[in-house]
C-alpha cells in the first residue's frame, strides 16, 4: 500500500495566502459561500481568531498539503469545525466546512479531512452534532457526507446567490454514533 500524496495538519495564520488561493479556485468557489477574489488579510484574521480564543474553544481548521510543481508544499484543501452559536444550549454542536482544489477532488483528500474532523469531534471535542449545508447539485460532496453518517434534514430554497442565480441547499447533520458515557 502506498502512502497518500498529501498530509494533513492544523492551519495557521501563515496559511492566509494559501487560503486566498484555494478559495479563488473556480471549482472550490462553486461549492462555497465565499466571494470571488478573497483577501489575504481577511483570511489571516479568520485564521488568527480561533488561536487567540485559546485552547478552550473546540474549533479546528485543518489543511491538506502536497508537494507542488515548485517542489515545495502547497495547500490543496481545507476543512474545519466551527462554533455555530454562542448559546450555552447549542455548545454540543459544531458546523463543518470543507473545500478541495478541483485538481485534487476525487483523490481521497476530502475523505481524509472528513475522517480527521469526525474523529476530533467524536473523541476529543465533546460534540454530539455536526451540521453543514451543501448545494443540492453537489452530488460528490453529498455522497461524501453520507459516507460519514450525515443525513439530510431539509432543503433550504433560494438559500444563496451563486453566479447570478439563487440556489437551494440541503441541511445535513450527523449525530455522534456512540456518545460518550461514564467509564
Amino acid at each position: 500500500m502506498t502512502a497518500p500524496a498529501f498530509t494533513l495538519r492544523r492551519a495557521t495564520p501563515a496559511d492566509a495566502e494559501a487560503f486566498a488561493q484555494l478559495f479563488g479556485d473556480e471549482a472550490v468557489q462553486a461549492g462555497t459561500l465565499q466571494l470571488p477574489w478573497p483577501s489575504v488579510e481577511a483570511w489571516r484574521q479568520r485564521l488568527t481568531e480561533p488561536a487567540a480564543a485559546g485552547p478552550q474553544r473546540a474549533d479546528l481548521q485543518l489543511v491538506a498539503q502536497a508537494v507542488g510543481p515548485s517542489g515545495l508544499p502547497e495547500v490543496i484543501a481545507s476543512a474545519g469545525l466551527h462554533t455555530v452559536s454562542p448559546q450555552v444550549r447549542r455548545r454540543h454542536v459544531l458546523g463543518l466546512g470543507i473545500s478541495v482544489r478541483g485538481a485534487w477532488q476525487g483523490r481521497g483528500v476530502g475523505a481524509a479531512l472528513m475522517g480527521a474532523l469526525c474523529d476530533y469531534a467524536d473523541r476529543w471535542a465533546g460534540v454530539l452534532r455536526l451540521e453543514l449545508t451543501v448545494y443540492t447539485d453537489n452530488a460528490r460532496a453529498i455522497a461524501l457526507y453520507q459516507r460519514f453518517g450525515f443525513v439530510q434534514e431539509g432543503v433550504m430554497r433560494a438559500y444563496a446567490l451563486r453566479d447570478g442565480r439563487y440556489v437551494d441547499v440541503l441541511a445535513m447533520a450527523r449525530l455522534h454514533p456512540d456518545p460518550p458515557r461514564r467509564a
